[in-house]
């Protein structure tokens, strides 16, 4: 099995990428419960309302795991940082084995994620 390299430069481009995107996660799930406020004024069956109750539940998880990311995301630039300010430029195997786990984590988020979307826009075209 080959070994991957990662530089700090490399592992750096990623995280400025995943902040990004977690950021548009945010603002999404802004929009998505102003959206839920919309329709919790139009509907009062209780089947509907345990619907909302559930998508607002899950945005308030993914908002949760967003954070968790973000700081995640954070604590590996202070590492980083903290190797560039010695000069170090040996390869921290630690870090880039937790890059490569982080990666996978991203991933995996972003899939559910998706998920939670499409499901929330198929809500939205029964009932809005």
């Amino acid at each position: 099995m080959e070994t991957e390299v990662l530089y700090n430069t490399n592992m750096h481009f990623e995280h400025v990428h995943w902040k990004r995107e977690l950021a548009f996660w945010e603002d999404e799930l802004k929009s998505f419960n102003n959206r839920l406020s919309e329709l919790v004024t139009r509907w009062t069956d209780k089947d509907v309302l345990a619907k909302l109750e559930h998508f607002q539940n899950e945005f308030v998880l993914h908002n949760g795991v967003i954070e968790d990311l973000q700081e995640t995301i954070e604590e590996h630039e202070t590492r980083i940082a903290g190797q560039s300010k010695k000069g170090s430029n040996a390869i921290d195997t630690q870090l880039a084995k937790k890059h490569v786990e982080f990666r996978n984590r991203i991933e995996t988020q972003r899939e559910i994620y998706v998920k939670l979307k499409k499901d929330f826009f198929r809500f939205l075209e029964k009932y809005m």
